[in-house]
């Protein structure tokens, strides 16, 4: 993501005041200005706030530089940054006469402005000031925690950034959003989706490049979110990837298909879910890996004691939902692999084979189920199902590209349910 000027909300007005000095007007003819000339410094007078200009100025106000009425000249640029040299967006009226910031200040910081002007003749002047900013009273920090650990995952991983504070107004999402950014090597197109008023996820447009390194970091510390809400600091993100794993899971054929970089390297005779329990259509992303986990009805719904009740020991499972989905060793129902669908809704196969899978599969990386008769994997509820939005259905839920309109997760994903078979 590129370093552009954050974007914030003019508010009322702190005054920083340039006032030009008169000087002799043109009397006819041409006027020439060479360069051994001293320079007009037309930008010598300079309040902050008060005439001292040792007083911290309100971050919630926008800065304001003007010309002195009835000098008899004008403002040409002003440009300011902070301590970091990051530029801050501002605005200059049309006839030079006031500049002012288009973003809130940072509460905390140190800001140098540099102020050209030129009177009426065409002398030029030039004024470099500092000053500083306060912090706010009553201030809350929002504070941005980034998702998975760092390591090592798949071309599927989408970032996670959980909020501190919820964030409901689309401008402070759209704030929020800027300050968040998410860079890769190789570079990539991505974008931010809001599942709800505290989370967020980050993903590129297609999967990410193939042993790509991924940075997710915060640069809202000390900027203006929302009502007496300034971004706090904030522990920056590091993962990479490795190969690109996709699973294909044919639910009608009885088999999977794994590619390694768009390569097939297996084929595995597989069991999915019967009727009424059809394993998901879609792409799920790799969320873990057990190897050894206990499998109850129960944990799904089925009374126990039922023809459908199981209490089962199950090996190398690969974790592709929240609910319990897994790819995971079924030798109790070796006879169907390749040929019927009798799970519960996981993908079961043989032990040799359950143990190549877990043993090649990394979290990140991808599931996709297709040619079954379960419900489509949904998007955020249940596990990563990111992929499963198209990229301009994605951007619809960023509020710089699109609405930025929440997609609050049913309360599986916050249940995390024990697993099925």
């Amino acid at each position: 993501m590129s370093h552009s000027p954050r974007t914030r909300t003019v508010l009322s007005c702190t005054m920083l005041v340039v006032t030009l000095v008169a000087g002799a007007t043109a009397c006819g003819g041409t006027t020439d200005h060479p360069l051994s000339a001293a320079p007009y410094d037309a930008a010598s007078q300079v309040v902050l706030g008060t005439a001292s200009g040792r007083a911290k100025l309100d971050p919630d106000r926008p800065l304001e530089i003007t010309a002195k009425q009835g000098a008899g000249g004008r403002i040409t640029d002003v440009t300011a940054t902070d301590a970091a040299g990051r530029y801050v967006a501002g605005k200059l009226s049309a006839d030079g006469t006031r500049w002012h910031t288009t973003v809130p200040l940072a509460a905390g910081a140190h800001y140098t402005a540099r102020v050209s002007t030129e009177k009426a003749d065409g002398s030029p002047g030039r004024k470099v000031v500092t000053f500083d900013t306060g912090v706010p009273a009553k201030k809350r920090e929002l504070k941005v925690t980034f998702g998975p650990d760092e390591g090592k995952y798949g071309v599927g991983q989408p970032i996670i950034a959980e909020l501190s504070e919820p964030i409901e107004d689309k401008k402070a999402r759209a704030a929020v959003e800027r300050g968040l950014r998410v860079e890769s090597q190789p570079a990539v197109e991505g974008a931010w989706h809001w599942l709800n008023d505290e989370v967020l996820h980050y993903r590129p447009k297609e999967y990410w490049p193939v042993n790509a390194t991924i940075t997710a970091r915060s640069t809202l510390d000390g900027i203006k979110v929302g009502e007496r809400l300034w971004g706090g600091e904030s522990a920056p993100l590091k993962l990479t990837t490795g190969d690109r794993i996709v699973a294909v899971t044919d639910a009608s054929s009885h088999y999977m298909t794994v590619y390694r970089n768009g390569e097939e390297i297996n084929s595995i005779p597989v069991t999915t879910g019967k009727p009424g329990f059809s394993t998901r259509n879609g792409i799920k992303v790799v969320l873990g890996k057990e190897y050894f986990v206990r499998m109850r009805g129960t944990s799904i719904g089925i009374a126990a004691g039922t023809s459908e009740s199981y209490d089962l020991p199950v090996y190398y499972a690969t974790r592709v939902t929240w609910s319990g989905e897994y790819v995971h060793a079924a030798p109790w129902s070796l006879g169907s692999h390749g040929a019927a669908n009798v799970s519960h809704g996981c993908t079961g196969m043989s032990t040799g084979n359950a143990a190549w899978f877990y043993e090649t599969v990394r979290p990140g990386d991808l599931v996709k189920v297709i040619n079954s008769y379960g419900e489509e994997m949904d998007p955020f509820g249940n596990g990563y199902g990111d992929w499963n939005l198209d990229w301009k259905e994605w951007q619809e839920g960023s509020a710089v590209h699109g609405t930025g309109a929440p997609r609050t997760p049913p309360a599986a994903q916050q249940a995390r349910l024990r697993p099925g078979t």
